[in-house]
């Protein structure tokens, strides 16, 4: 029901950023679209799978938790940037980024016994 909407949106997106993407900057685009029930088109999916796996690598950290992080921090970006749209940025500007050797993905505590 959906495929053909977000299809459309990503065809839209390449339409305007493709060419200057490859032409100027010489990469490639990969159009993200939501929905805003929090669906995500196929290409999307498939980008947050692949990154999550190389964070996943990086860090020594399970794919499940590591993809589970991902999709939640990024909903909560997007809802804060929704919300800083809607009433205005009201807190500090700057904050200190958090390294990724900092990020503990697993949030589950480890009670085994080790011997």
């Amino acid at each position: 029901m959906y495929d053909k909407m977000y299809n459309q949106h990503e065809e839209e997106k390449k339409r305007q950023y493709n060419s200057r993407i490859q032409d100027i900057e010489h990469g490639t685009f990969t159009p993200l679209v939501f929905s805003t029930s929090g669906g995500m088109s196929k290409e999307c999916n498939k980008f947050m799978k692949k990154l999550s796996e190389g964070l996943s690598f990086r860090t020594q950290q399970a794919y499940p938790d590591t993809i589970n992080y991902v999709r939640r921090r990024l909903r909560f970006e997007l809802l804060k940037t929704t919300l800083i749209s809607i009433r205005g940025h009201r807190g500090r500007f700057f904050q200190r980024p958090i390294h990724l050797e900092e990020i503990d993905l697993n949030l589950i505590a480890d009670y085994r016994v080790k011997d």
